[in-house]
């Protein structure tokens, strides 16, 4: 049984399993990855999330601040063994609520063109494609989304 648990970026778990995202990164982006990297941080994500498959955590999530009415998604992960199994649904729909319940209207987010199965979830758990924003906006490998709550 698959259980969330809300938390913040000094979560051991949350820390480990950042480990094994970046790993992925650094060969999915490629000479690209130093860019992105620097706005990945997780030193002040005080909207973490963890999800535990039986006390092993298997997949993560959290939230910033964007502006007045949107989080940014960051730093969602599944462990390859816990895909398949609604991980990341059930950390994604966990993160809405919790913004939502802050009063947030909508969740925006980054991910790599390259990251195939991430565009996919996104779009699964209705997030629409919009314009690239911030310091996305000249990345070709960028693909930006948004969800109204």
């Amino acid at each position: 049984m698959i259980k969330i648990v809300r938390t913040n970026s000094i979560n051991k778990d949350f820390i480990r399993l950042i480990s094994e995202l970046d790993t992925y990164l650094k060969i999915t982006d490629g000479d690209e990855h130093e860019f992105y990297n620097q706005f990945n941080g997780i030193e002040n994500l005080e909207h973490v999330v963890v999800a535990y498959d039986n006390e092993n955590p298997v997949g993560c999530g959290a939230f910033k601040n964007f502006d007045n009415n949107s989080v940014e998604i960051k730093r969602m992960f599944t462990k390859p063994e816990a895909r398949k199994k609604s991980v990341g649904s059930k950390i994604l729909k966990e993160l809405e609520n919790w913004a939502s319940k802050l009063k947030y209207e909508s969740c925006i987010l980054e991910t790599g063109i390259r990251q195939k199965e991430a565009v996919e979830f996104y779009k699964k758990n209705n997030y629409q494609i919009i314009p690239k924003y911030g310091q996305y906006q000249n990345m070709d490998n960028s693909l930006c989304f948004k969800k109204v709550l």
